[in-house]
């Protein structure tokens, strides 16, 4: 919603000015098809060039992300740290191999199974269960499974920042592209050089219509557009960091409370749960929820 309504005000504050100053609409929007095609058609074709098919569909979803915002919510994140203190409390008090068939096939595990939105995140999933699974070889030395979870983490990421980058790079490239578009449209105009000036004034219009769409789309939406993706992208990636703390804490030692406050402490302000507000949340799981 925030983005429509920035979108709003710029449409509004650029072309609302240029009306008030007395300028017309008809020269850009009889221009507009044309440089559309010139500096959009372009502009894809040099994303295309850019990246790779998968990059190319995964910034389309991601564009998605924009309007609807982080995917988790705080209530996620609740869920999250009442997830890895179940998981906690039951390695501490049953042991590694108790866990062991939750993490084999968590989709069947009633401790998984309660929280079906991150059942559903097949990277929260995976980097949860393969984590135990390491624990289960690798118990003696946590440093070692604390870096194959780090080497993890970093591949995530930087595979989900790729669409980021991929449209900042559009970004970058549209006001080149509008000077482009402008340069032709200065070429049309010399051409037609003995029209009279009337006729010569539309056409150099038009021309710089080319100029200013590539420097509007640019800092006006595709930049913005870009900068948000990263930000939501970065805050969800937060949830994983989460997951990387508390199992961490687990592997040096600490209480499964100890864990989870931990955990707690690593969720973004604007969604982390007070330390009394999951304190309820842990109280309130009913014995099955620990496997």
């Amino acid at each position: 919603m925030l983005a429509m309504i920035g979108l709003a005000v710029v449409f509004g504050a650029i072309f609302g000015g240029y009306l008030l100053a007395g300028g017309k609409m008809t020269i850009i929007l009889k221009a507009l098809p044309f440089e559309m095609i010139m500096i959009g058609g372009s502009g894809i074709g040099a994303l295309l060039i850019a990246n790779s098919m998968d990059i190319v569909k995964r910034t389309l979803g991601d564009f998605g992300k924009v309007l609807g915002g982080p995917k988790w919510k705080a209530a996620d994140y609740t869920d999250l740290l009442c997830l890895l203190f179940a998981l906690s409390r039951t390695l501490k008090q049953k042991g590694i191999m108790a866990i062991e068939a939750h993490a084999e096939k968590p989709a069947e595990s009633n401790i998984f199974q309660r929280y079906p939105k991150i059942l559903k995140d097949h990277f929260a999933i995976d980097f949860i269960c393969d984590t135990l699974r390491m624990m289960t070889m690798n118990l003696d030395d946590p440093h070692q499974v604390e870096d194959a979870m780090e080497k993890q983490m970093e591949k995530h990421h930087h595979e989900a920042m790729q669409t980021t980058g991929a449209l900042q790079t559009l970004a970058d490239g549209m006001p080149a592209l509008g000077i482009v578009a402008a340069v032709l449209g200065t070429i049309k105009t010399m051409s037609a050089i003995i029209e009279p000036p009337e006729i010569l004034g539309k056409m150099i219009g038009g021309a710089l219509t080319g100029t200013f769409l590539g420097v509007f789309l640019a800092y006006g939406m595709v930049g913005p557009f870009a900068n948000r993706m990263k930000q939501v992208i970065e805050e969800d990636h937060q949830f994983y960091l989460i997951i990387r703390a508390s199992l961490v804490a687990y592997l040096h030692g600490n209480a499964p409370q100890i864990v989870v406050e931990i955990a707690r402490g690593n969720v973004p302000s604007t969604v982390q749960p007070s330390f009394f507000k999951l304190d309820e949340a842990l109280a309130a799981l009913p014995p099955e929820a620990f496997g």
